[in-house]
């Protein structure tokens, strides 16, 4: 696993951007260039080797809910376990088949019980618009576990047609285009 922290990528990314003369772009005269015409590239692009580094970083961090998927639909062990950090209501409506429920708020005093801290944990939550996967995830690394966040949680779990269980069984939703390609278990990404 990638040892990098957030913290180590962000020092990168600042010290290229210092070195690509990001913020006050002077030229050898000492007049100041121009601006950009677009937003994009008013910030350079970091350096290829910050780029690297903080990447590599993200991917210590995070698993898509492909990548989760294809691991738990190829059988036996996947090395790791799934970790649904929502409350009872939410994980009664629909939650990943396999996941351990364990709400955010009860993980310092259940998680040592429950988990093996041997095993890697992949955690979610509802989708890109909570945070509640990132602070389920910073509970379980302050008590020593490993763990990444599953980028796009139980909502795109859906979305992209994922079979799913719910208090009154297992259910599955059509694939929505805008997220996983209809056809073909592959998206090329």
């Amino acid at each position: 696993m990638n040892t990098m922290t957030s913290q180590s990528a962000a020092n990168a990314v600042n010290s290229t951007n210092a070195a690509n003369g990001a913020g006050a772009e002077n030229t050898a005269s000492g007049a100041t260039s121009a601006t950009p015409a677009n937003s994009v590239l008013r910030v350079p692009p970091a350096a290829p080797a910050a780029a690297a580094a903080y990447f590599g970083a993200s991917l210590a961090f995070h698993a898509d809910v492909s990548d989760v998927a294809s691991a738990l639909a190829a059988g036996g062990d996947p090395g790791f376990v799934v970790l649904d950090s929502r409350s009872t209501e939410s994980w009664d409506q629909g939650h990943v088949p396999g996941a351990v429920h364990l709400p955010t708020a009860l993980i310092p005093s259940q998680a040592e019980q429950l988990l093996d801290k041997s095993v890697p944990v992949v955690t979610y939550c509802w989708g890109p618009g909570c945070n509640g996967a990132t602070r389920a995830a910073l509970a379980l690394a302050q008590l020593g576990f490993q763990v990444k966040e599953m980028l796009g949680g139980f909502e795109y779990w859906a979305r992209e047609g994922f079979a799913y269980e719910t208090w009154e069984g297992s259910d599955r939703r059509a694939v929505d285009p805008l997220t996983a390609p209809e056809e073909g278990a592959d998206c090329g990404c």
